[in-house]
């Protein structure tokens, strides 16, 4: 049970590292800990710290509840925002007005 949780976190950490273009060296810089330490968390290896969860959180951009449970807390939209702001500016003009549709329809 235990291995199936750790591998889990592994997959998230991992996945969510990768969808920000992150190397695990980066990573580990950001998080002042050694590369060895993002690679075991990765593979499953190793248990997270609550003071790493909270601060690997912050440089995910997730929720800290996100990496345990794969479940953000309601209303958190940190993810989303980060992706909008990687677009172009008409392109971000096109996702108002779908949100804005949307809003409208209900």
């Amino acid at each position: 049970m235990k291995e199936a949780i750790l591998r889990e976190i592994g997959k998230r950490i991992q996945g969510r590292r990768r969808q920000l273009g992150y190397t695990q060296e980066q990573l580990a810089e950001m998080m002042d800990v050694s590369i060895q330490m993002v690679s075991n968390l990765e593979r499953d290896n190793k248990a997270i710290r609550i003071d790493n969860l909270v601060n690997l959180s912050r440089i995910l951009q997730v929720s800290s509840d996100y990496i345990p449970t794969g479940r953000g807390t309601s209303g958190d939209n940190t993810c989303l925002a980060a992706k909008l702001g990687k677009l172009s500016d008409a392109d971000q003009r096109m996702i108002e007005m779908l949100i804005d549709y949307c809003i409208n329809e209900k």
